[in-house]
Order: C-alpha cells, then sequence, then structure tokens
C-alpha cells in the first residue's frame, strides 16, 4: 500500500506543527480487504479506511482539512466526485483536551490498484508488481502546483503544500 505514506508525507510537509513534531501523526489502515480482481492474474485491489489521527491539535482544523482534501482530489477523486459517495467520504471525530488543544481522527475510504504481471525477459515464475496512478480528475492540470492556505486575512499561512503530478513511487 503507497497511498497511506504518501499522505503522512503530503500532511507533515503541508502543516507546520506536524513537521516539527510528526510523531503527532499516526496513520492507520483498518477494515482492510485485498479484493482479487479474478482475470486469471494475481491482480487485486486493496480496499480499506484509512484513519489519520493528530494529536495535541493546536492549530484550526482548516489546515489539515483542506490539504487532505486536495490530496483527496488527485489520489482517490471519485471520493468528491461521485455524490453518493461525497456524503461519507471525510469523516471525523474531535476530542477538546484542552482549551486550545485537540486531538483529530479522520476516516476516509481508499482504494489501490494492484497490477500483478510477468516479468518481461526474466525467468518464467517471475513477477513485477505495479500500482498504477490514479486516472487524471476532470480538469486536472498536469503541473507542478505550490499552494498557500490562510485563515481570513491573516499574514501566516496556515497550511502550505505542494503537487508533483509524477505518480505515487
Amino acid at each position: 500500500m503507497l497511498k497511506p505514506d504518501h499522505l503522512r508525507q503530503h500532511l507533515v510537509a503541508a502543516l507546520p506543527q506536524l513537521a516539527r513534531d510528526p510523531e503527532k501523526l499516526i496513520v492507520l489502515a483498518k477494515d482492510g480487504n485485498a479484493v482479487c480482481t479474478a482475470t486469471g492474474t494475481l491482480s487485486f485491489e486493496y480496499r480499506y479506511t484509512l484513519q489519520i489521527i493528530v494529536l495535541d491539535y493546536a492549530g484550526h482544523a482548516d489546515a489539515i482539512m483542506v490539504p487532505l482534501l486536495a490530496w483527496i482530489q488527485r489520489q482517490q477523486p471519485e471520493l468528491l466526485d461521485n455524490s453518493t459517495l461525497r456524503e461519507r467520504a471525510v469523516r471525523f471525530e474531535v476530542e477538546y483536551l484542552t482549551t486550545d488543544t485537540v486531538d483529530i481522527a479522520i476516516e476516509i475510504d481508499l482504494t489501490e490498484r494492484a497490477l500483478v504481471r510477468a516479468r518481461p525477459g526474466a525467468d518464467p515464475g517471475a513477477l513485477n508488481i505495479i500500482h498504477p496512478p490514479e486516472p487524471t480528475p476532470v480538469g486536472w492540470i498536469e503541473q507542478a502546483q505550490r499552494w498557500r492556505l490562510y485563515f481570513r486575512d491573516d499574514p501566516e499561512p496556515i497550511a502550505e503544500w505542494s503537487f508533483d503530478p509524477r505518480p505515487l513511487p
């Protein structure tokens, strides 16, 4: 599975508080299934709920949610494009710890295709596994992008992130 680590890296890079203390971000894949595509190969699809927990967070929830939605828009676009899926695309719970800090738990349902193919030019039985990129969302411009999020008219951004159009490693 590539998406959990990719989202972790994205959020740590986007949020200064997590960049200073990345251990405050917990990422869990739960309720997972590996669904075989029955195509005569060993290809399958991971289906799981990704839970993201931010501990002792002292920032604004928008600083987490907007970069998360931007990531979903590129890495799991059907969650936002499909009117049925978007109703439950992003679920969250917040525990208020103090007047300044909260624990935020966010859940999103993710899928990842895993294609298993014979390794070209290798001995029989040698296989490659490939995680193909998600289809490009409608209207998406395939170029590197840099974003800054400001709360109201505050002079400092509450989050910053970049997108590289290349597929996940």
